[in-house]
């Protein structure tokens, strides 16, 4: 690597892994609610981001209001998912509710394709082009704020998870859904609000991820870092999601930035790097960096 380089690749990367960390927040919220992995979640961002773009195209709203009408679509959307898939599979075995999960990626891949076609598409800018130079690092003015946004959107989180109503029964359902129900919390609507909330958050970030490099169905493929960054930072955990966010995305931008001949290049190692740290991270600490190690007694 050019080391005069680094710090140009370190802040790209952090500035790219916020967004993930926001991706990964959604994948956090529905495990630490009901258990379940969702595979689903890039999926949702991709059709969040073609949602976006329809509103723009054929309605000729302008991006922010396109933007806040597919807030509602996404909490539609999450609603429904958790009403018609999930809840039907309460009670089933934690198998048959993630390969619920994987079907619907693929329904959602099917739809987004049959209603809008697998072209690409351009989004219209919700920041300024101009770039941010802070002494030798040049960096893009919407990739900084898209980072902002993200970040406020995490503590937005936060602040609803610690001091709502709705935000403590989701931590109470969290820890145990029998509890809950016994002392009057109606777990259904809370795993409904969870679905809703991570819909938001996915196609928040799916979005953001658009408007800077298009409307795509490989939305889906770049929304499966997220994976890395939430296993490495911890399934449960809040600050894991956001550090391992950030984790992935300057590995990324340090390996690619590498010297590579073609052949390597074509194997796309820093698409590829998070995975393999996630690997050997989790052969260290199965349960993550912040993941919390349950112990049940018979």
């Amino acid at each position: 690597m050019n080391w005069d380089l680094f710090p140009q690749f370190l802040a790209t990367g952090l500035l790219t892994g916020g967004i993930y960390a926001l991706i990964a927040l959604g994948l956090v919220l529905i495990y630490k609610s009901s258990r379940v992995f969702n595979f689903a979640q890039g999926h949702i961002l991709m059709l969040g981001a073609f949602v976006a773009w329809w509103f723009t195209e054929n309605l000729g709203w302008s991006i922010w209001l396109a933007f806040g009408a597919t807030i509602g679509v996404a909490v539609l959307v999450g609603l429904l998912i958790e009403r018609l898939a999930l809840r039907p599979l309460i009670g089933q075995p934690i198998l048959a509710t993630v390969m619920m999960t994987l079907a619907l990626s693929q329904v959602l891949q099917g739809a987004v394709i049959l209603f809008f076609g697998a072209n690409q598409r351009s989004l219209p800018m919700m920041f300024p082009l101009q770039p941010v130079i802070l002494g030798d690092v040049r960096l893009k003015l919407n990739l900084v704020l898209a980072f902002g946004m993200a970040m406020l959107g995490f503590l937005l989180f936060v602040l609803f998870f610690r001091y709502t109503r709705w935000g403590l029964a989701m931590r109470a359902a969290a820890e145990d859904h029998q509890l809950a129900q016994s002392v009057g919390l109606r777990v259904p609507r809370i795993f409904g609000l969870a679905w809703a909330i991570a819909s938001v958050v996915a196609i928040v970030g799916g979005v953001l991820l658009a408007s800077i490099s298009g409307v795509e169905t490989n939305l889906a493929i770049i929304a499966l870092k997220a994976f890395p960054a939430v296993l490495f930072g911890g399934l449960e955990s809040i600050p894991g999601a956001i550090i391992g966010g950030l984790t992935v995305g300057v590995i990324e931008s340090l390996v690619g930035g590498l010297p590579q001949d073609a052949a390597f290049r074509a194997l796309h190692l820093g698409d590829i790097a998070p995975y393999v740290f996630m690997l050997l991270v989790l052969l260290v600490r199965p349960d993550g960096l912040f993941g919390l190690k349950r112990i049940e007694r018979i």
